[in-house]
């Protein structure tokens, strides 16, 4: 009787706390991975239905002539409609980083920005940007998730270009540039602890 009465009450304190699923989580976006970049993110929660992520991507190396040198600093604030790490998400984010990119064959030209010189000159620089992004994440088991995010927002870039991949004078000096459109793309696997 005696420990009914102190474990009713017990039960009762326990059940009425929030429910947190997992606080954090790493993950690897496999669009990223795609293009042999070196990548991962981590996220944490921070209350109910807020969560903070920010994701590393880097890339150091020429292959076959391309040149997609980078890295890239992404930390977003997300905002999930149920659960953390669970279901519909939208986020902002910040983005930031430098670049040596150059002979990648295309005829892109999109918002305003010629991807297209990308084929024949190399851009060498640095960009910062913010965005808006939204999300889903799906639930696997206890530990694994997929999750698909797409971005959209602006990024301001500083850059110097040369008529080469590897070569050459500068074509223009501290040039700056904005472009609006796609900042995120990503199908992560992730992992919570």
């Amino acid at each position: 009787m005696v420990i009914r009465k102190l474990l009713c009450p017990l039960i009762i304190a326990v059940c009425g706390l929030p429910a947190y699923s997992q606080g954090i989580a790493l993950k690897s976006n496999i669009l990223s991975d795609a293009f042999l970049n070196i990548n991962v993110g981590a996220e944490a929660t921070i209350a109910p239905k807020w969560s903070v992520d920010l994701t590393c991507d880097f890339n150091a190396w020429t292959v076959d002539t391309h040149k997609w040198k980078h890295w890239v600093v992404q930390p977003e604030l997300r905002y999930w409609f149920c659960d953390p790490f669970a279901g519909h998400f939208i986020g902002a984010h910040l983005l930031g980083g430098q670049y040596n990119i150059g002979n990648i064959n295309n005829g892109i030209n999109f918002l305003g920005t010629d991807f297209s010189r990308l084929s024949n000159e190399r851009f060498q620089g640095w960009f910062v940007g913010a965005g808006i992004a939204y999300g889903y994440a799906w639930v696997l088991g206890r530990h694994w998730n997929i999750e698909a995010e797409i971005g959209f927002g602006w990024t301001y870039t500083r850059y110097e270009s040369y008529p080469c991949t590897h070569c050459g004078n500068k074509i223009d000096n501290n040039r700056p540039h904005n472009y609006v459109g796609p900042t995120k793309a990503a199908l992560n696997i992730v992992y919570l602890f």
